[in-house]
């Protein structure tokens, strides 16, 4: 707050976790002033800020729960804005770095527009507010986003030919447990895993390419990988109900659901995030020279039959950045025509017989991770399958359902394998919404999955 002024930014709570919420209110304004608050965040790579427009109230109160922004980067009553709000100021580098440990610091920051205020006359009694006279006021606050709780532990995992890190909630366990993968980006989603720990959840993030002693591609990936760091968790970790559940992003929802219907009696339960349900070929994350239609995953040293290879049904692919024949086209539709094909890579989740969550966005433009899911739930419905199924199916989000409160704003995107601009689809404030409301929702199911497999 400046030395003459009256203006006042309060923020609950200033520290904590990045899934929680924060309340943000203003008092001591101008009453009818315009309020100008922005936020700035150092993330890698650079500056993200947004900015928003407020109404001060007759009492020259502003509270962004309840105060939707007359201008600005978003335009709905919800403090949480200024964050998801957000847009890089220079050139867009990652949301969180690879480390957990480093919390995200954010100023904030209002100021009063000069020369607003009530114009009708009946000025309010407000001995608290400023006037116009009294000029800009100006007040700041931080705000510290941290990923790791103090009491979780963080283990670096490099064990089986292994690459993860692994969060351990504060306590003497048993905890329900979950391997969380990422998607065509590889590298190690320990932000996700991080914040699973706060919530009682024990996370191993595993990676499986772009790491640290891992492939640079996703092609050719062993899935034997991946029953290496299933049998780890049960031999190391005290999973609550003796297994693991399992959860990836995009190709790592793709991959859970593979991983479920190969080795259903060593997970739990699965939490797939805007998945596909067949196997594909390696599209954007390819080896260059294997191409986006070589095979991503192998059995065996065998490569997987995949949607791509030789299918009758597909004429263009969209990986290479050209335009698509038809704005119509849609590659994953066009490749069900080849019914052998689909039939021979559709991943027979029936064989699972655990809890199953799908994750999806139905304006998801990377690829149809609404249908997916859809597809998954009626298969195990018409299968008699008895445990839980959760399909959450969010009408304005897209491809890039994440972990609440990070910026929703990346719509348009390269893709950081291929190179390739595509866009996740969604809108700022649906991404947003799908990221916060999911994350709740799966971390109660991840409860309820693990309480429900007894040892």
């Amino acid at each position: 707050m400046t030395e003459h002024s009256a203006l006042r930014l309060e923020v609950s709570p200033r520290t904590g976790p990045l899934s929680r919420r924060r309340e943000i209110r203003v008092s001591g304004a101008v009453p009818g002033s315009i309020v100008t608050i922005r936020s700035a965040t150092q993330r890698p790579g650079g500056t993200w800020s947004a900015q928003a427009r407020f109404l001060a109230d007759d009492a020259g109160t502003v509270d962004l729960s309840t105060s939707a922004p007359v201008s600005g980067d978003y335009r709905v009553a919800d403090p949480m804005g200024l964050f998801w709000a957000q847009q890089p100021e220079d050139a867009a580098g990652p949301l969180v770095g690879d480390d957990a440990r480093v919390p995200l610091r954010t100023r904030l920051s209002a100021t009063m527009v000069p020369g607003t205020g009530l114009l009708d006359g009946a000025h309010p009694t407000n001995p608290g507010a400023g006037s116009e006279a009294d000029g800009i006021g100006e007040a700041h606050a931080e705000v510290e986003q941290w990923l790791l709780s103090p009491t979780t532990e963080r283990i670096e995992v490099r064990e089986d030919g292994l690459v993860g890190t692994l969060f351990r909630p504060a306590g003497p366990g048993p905890f329900p447990t979950i391997i969380v993968l990422n998607g065509s980006g590889g590298g190690i989603n320990e932000h996700r895993a991080a914040l699973y720990a706060e919530r009682g959840i024990q996370a191993l993030a595993l990676g499986y390419f772009r790491a640290e002693g891992l492939p640079r591609y996703i092609s050719r990936t062993p899935l034997e990988y991946f029953e290496r760091g299933l049998d780890y968790v049960v031999r190391t970790c005290d999973p609550l109900g003796g297994r693991p559940l399992v959860s990836g992003q995009s190709r790592g929802g793709e991959l859970t659901l593979l991983l479920a219907s190969r080795f259903p009696e060593k997970i739990a339960g699965v939490v797939a995030f805007v998945p596909g349900a067949f196997v594909f070929g390696a599209q954007g994350a390819a080896d260059p020279a294997e191409g986006w239609d070589g095979p991503t995953w192998t059995s065996g040293g065998a490569p997987l039959e995949h949607f791509w290879r030789a299918n009758a049904g597909v004429t263009w692919q969209p990986w290479d950045g050209a335009p698509r024949p038809h704005r119509h086209t849609d590659v994953f539709i066009d490749g069900l025509r080849d019914r052998d094909l689909a039939r021979a890579t559709r991943i027979p989740i029936e064989a699972f017989d655990g809890p199953v969550a799908c994750v999806s966005g139905l304006d998801d433009r990377a690829w149809p991770s609404s249908l997916a899911s859809r597809l998954v739930m009626s298969t195990l419905e018409r299968h008699g399958h008895a445990a839980e199924r959760l399909h959450l199916d969010y009408e304005a989000a897209g491809h890039t359902i994440g972990v609440p409160f990070l910026p929703a704003t990346r719509i348009e995107v390269t893709h950081p394998v291929s190179g390739t601009t595509y866009s996740n689809g969604g809108t700022p404030a649906g991404n947003a919404r799908a990221s916060e409301d999911s994350f709740e929702r799966v971390c109660e199911f991840i409860h309820r999955s693990a309480a429900d497999r007894p040892r």
